[in-house]
This record gives structure tokens, C-alpha cells and sequence, in this order.
């Protein structure tokens, strides 16, 4: 029997293999789960592979588990300013007017004042210069003022 060692855990709890189909799957139910699988397959052993490869020819002390956690939060952080954008776009861009902030707070897991104060001029700017035009004119620009977002490092 093969040891098994933190990768394999690894490969396991990042990139699970899907359960099997039911039973009373059809046909194309079968063979859609199956290429489901094999793409899931695919991805574990690029991970392993990944992970395997930084461990052997890393140039300093590299723990898999450790990077793997400090990945999960750069891409959590990355999501989050994904967000930020996003509702910066609702309340600032979409017409004829702004997303309501409660239905805002439902999808974000904000409070309304939280997703209120979500973003601010950085993330105004921000997704302005990607869609090539400014934010919608506010009806009272005095009471929506942002200012620049800062979030913590």
C-alpha cells in the first residue's frame, strides 16, 4: 500500500472527486458525470503535480499546507474587491437608478449600512475607467459623497 502524505490530503480536500451519479441516472446523465470526473481528475493531478514540483524545487522552507491556506486568503481578498466592484457598479452605474441597498445586503452578506460603505471613490474610479464612462449623475450628490475605501492589508 502506497503512502499517503499532506499532498494527497491536500489533492483530496482542494479538489474532491465527485460522488457517483444516482442509480436511475440516464445515459446522458452517466456520461455527463463521467466527463464531469475526468475533469476533476484532470485538475487533481495538475495540482498535485503543482504543489509536488514547488516542494521538491523550492529555495527555501516551503510547507504545501501553509501555502495552500495563504492562497485560499489571496483569492478570498481578490473576491472581495471583486465585490466591492460590483456594488460600487450597482448603486453608482446602473440605471435608471442604483440597486436597492437591501436587496444589495442580502447577496453580500452585508448589513444595508455595511454595503452602503462597501466601496468608495477608489472603487468609483476603478470601474469607471473599465466601462469607459463615468458613474450615473447622482439626484443629490452632497448625500451619496464616498470617500477613498480602505481595507485592511
Amino acid at each position: 500500500m502506497a503512502k499517503r502524505d499532506m499532498i494527497d490530503d491536500l489533492v483530496d480536500i482542494m479538489h474532491p472527486m465527485p460522488d457517483p451519479p444516482p442509480e436511475d441516472a440516464t445515459e446522458d446523465e452517466q456520461e455527463g458525470h463521467d466527463a464531469w470526473r475526468g475533469e476533476v481528475d484532470g485538475q487533481r493531478r495538475a495540482f498535485e503535480q503543482n504543489v509536488r514540483l514547488a516542494d521538491e524545487n523550492a529555495d527555501f522552507y516551503y510547507d504545501p499546507l501553509l501555502a495552500e491556506i495563504a492562497r485560499a486568503r489571496t483569492e478570498m481578498r481578490a473576491a472581495e474587491a471583486r465585490m466591492r466592484l460590483l456594488v460600487a457598479y450597482a448603486r453608482e452605474f446602473t440605471t435608471p437608478q442604483p440597486y436597492q441597498l437591501k436587496d444589495l445586503a442580502a447577496v453580500t452578506g452585508m448589513s444595508i449600512s455595511g454595503t452602503r460603505t462597501a466601496y468608495g471613490d477608489t472603487e468609483i474610479t476603478d470601474v469607471a475607467r473599465r466601462l469607459g464612462r463615468p458613474p450615473r449623475p447622482r439626484a443629490d450628490a452632497s448625500a451619496t459623497q464616498h470617500t477613498d475605501s480602505t481595507r485592511g492589508a
